[in-house]
Formats: C-alpha cells, structure tokens, sequence
C-alpha cells in the first residue's frame, strides 16, 4: 500500500467487510492511527477484540451527524468513505434513508475533510449508479456528484475528493455467495432471482487496491473503475454447487422489485472522456462550467465511437473460470476445509 508512515487515517463505516480488510493491511504498515467511525458499537467491539491494535480507535457516531463526523475528522489525513446504506430492498421502502445517508452523509463527509485540512478522499461507489434505476443507486449517483462539486466549486481546495465505482464484491456481507453457503450446508436447493442475470465480480482485496490506486493517482474529482470480467448468475451457482460437490439444484424465484438484468460500470459518455491506464480507467469530471452553450450548442462527436461497459458485453467468465476465482477467496478455502473437501479436490 501507498506510505501511510505516520499518518492518520478514517475509515467511515469502518466495521463493514471493506474497512475490516483496508484495516487489516493498514496495521501491517508504519500507520500511526487507524480511526473506525460507524454507528454501530456491537460491531466496534467485536472488531476491537479481532484486531487488539493500539494504533486503533473507534468513534461512535452517524455521517448523518455533521459534528459526529468533524470530530472524528480532525487531524486526519487520509479518508476512506465507505459508510452507506447499501441493500437494494431497504432503500427501495425508505428512499429518504438512503439520502440522508448516502448523498447528505456524504457532503458531511467532504465538508468536515475539507474543514479539516484532510489530503485525500475516496469515496466508495457501485455500478448501480450507473443509469440507476433503484433508490439505492440514484443516492449513489448523487454521492458521486457530491464528491466531484467539491473540486468544481473549489478548484484550489487543499482536500483531493474523488470516488471509486465497482461491481459485487464476493462474499462481502449481505452477497450472494454467502447465501448460497449457507443454502448448501442447510441441504437446500440455491435460489437466484434470474440465472441470465450478469454481474461484475470483484474480491474484497481488489476493492482495497483500487481504492489504494485512487490515492496514488487522483486529481480533484477523478472517478476510477477497475476492469472487470462479469459471470451470470445462473453460473456462479454452478460454480459454487461444483465446489462444494452438492446435488442441489438451482430454484428460479424471479426478479426482485428494482433489480436491472445488467449493470454498467462506466456509461459511453464517461468512456469518451476516460484515460485507459491498464487494468483501470480514470474518468475525469466533467468540468464544465455554468455557460450554458456549451450544453445546448456543442455537442461530442466522441461518444459516439463507445459502448457501455456492462456486465452483459465484456468477457463472461465461464464456470470453471468462476470456480477458479472463487478459490482466490480465503473465506471459501475455510468453508471447503469445514466441509471436508481439499482446493485440489474442488477444481478437478
């Protein structure tokens, strides 16, 4: 990871499967403090007996909460926002939930960071805020403009603000992966929503190195996605039925309410003004102006040479591909030896 000797960083909503994995390699560098801000203080005390680490400290408070955020901000130098309200369902019955948190924790997020001289911001994005079609993703969609006005309506600001986007993250809490476990050592049949749906499938620890590249690499209002191969999610049962040498079948239980059959990691807009840097696109904001010719008079002739990038276009990862990505996971190699079975056994 980049130098943090000495440094002090906050992790909003730091007891959620990100912050426990950026802070379990954090605590493997020259760190000085590591400060968890999140609401909930079973999972602070739970995570302060899993990593009994001075450099550690623990905030309660809400990023709904201005002051509860400014006093965990000060004399912070780096930040990682990842607090939100994350579950589709749930926002879909509280939407204002979902903008109180997302998008106005947000700017309570950015505002304190700039208040208190904070070097870097990443914020953490989905897909789903790519052509939103659920509450969940439009308040992310409105984070990320939240995140990238900073730099526009402060261009000599000292606090860099820029945001990352990804797809699933496997075996995240609340994924499907898990559920699917559980399923098999319940000795039930796996359900999915729709088996052609397709989803971009990205590990904990390569969230962590996008975010870490943010940091390297941002300038104000930046937005980067990792590249990504995608699976169906008829698949990825398969896959995960062949792991664990089940007979279960798979259950069609139909589409949920404000589920896409796709999603989109970066629109054609965004790609034609996108930076190809390897296994990464960085995308920079749009920094137009309030001069409204510019919208209404002058169009881009280059969006139209681009495609979507979407989960139902790239590559498709096959099931032995799925199976094989799944075994990078130490949560499945820990669910295979509880189950008797050997990683060289589970890929023959």
């Amino acid at each position: 990871m980049n130098d943090y000797r000495g440094k002090r960083v906050l992790i909003t909503g730091g007891t959620g499967s990100f912050g426990h994995t950026v802070t379990e390699k954090l605590l493997m560098r020259d760190v000085a403090e590591i400060r968890i801000l999140s609401r909930d203080e079973a999972k602070q005390d739970l995570m302060r007996h899993e990593l009994p680490d001075a450099r550690l400290r623990f905030y309660v408070g809400d990023i709904r909460d201005y002051l509860s955020v400014e006093r965990a901000m000060r004399d912070v130098d780096y930040v990682f926002h990842a607090a939100a309200l994350k579950q589709v369902p749930s926002c879909e019955f509280f939407p204002m939930e979902a903008v109180r948190t997302n998008v106005q924790g947000s700017e309570n997020v950015v505002r304190a960071a700039d208040h208190a001289g904070v070097s870097s911001v990443v914020c953490l994005s989905t897909d789903k805020a790519v052509y939103p079609v659920n509450a969940m993703g439009m308040s992310k969609a409105m984070m990320e403009k939240v995140a990238q006005s900073h730099g526009l309506n402060n261009p000599n600001a000292d606090t860099t603000v820029s945001c990352v986007r990804y797809g699933n993250v496997m075996y995240s809490r609340g994924s499907v992966i898990p559920l699917f476990i559980r399923q098999l050592k319940a000795g039930k049949n796996l359900t999915v929503t729709n088996p052609d749906m397709t989803r971009f499938m990205m590990s904990l620890a390569d969230s962590v190195d996008l975010v870490e590249f943010a940091f390297q690499q941002a300038d104000q209002g930046d937005l980067f996605i990792r590249k990504a191969k995608a699976c169906s999610v008829g698949d990825l049962a398969l896959a995960t039925i062949s792991l664990f040498e089940s007979n279960a079948r798979v259950e069609v239980i139909g589409t949920r309410h404000a589920e896409k059959l796709s999603e989109a990691l970066a629109t054609r807009e965004e790609l034609s003004r996108a930076q190809d840097m390897g296994a990464y696109f960085r995308i920079q904001a749009d920094n137009r102006d309030l001069n409204y010719s510019v919208y209404v008079e002058e169009g881009d002739t280059a969006v139209a040479r681009y495609d979507d990038y979407d989960s139902h276009t790239v590559d498709r990862m096959s099931v032995r591909e799925i199976k094989e990505l799944l075994l990078t996971l130490p949560e499945i190699h820990a669910e295979l030896a509880l189950a008797g079975i050997t990683a060289e056994r589970a890929t023959a």
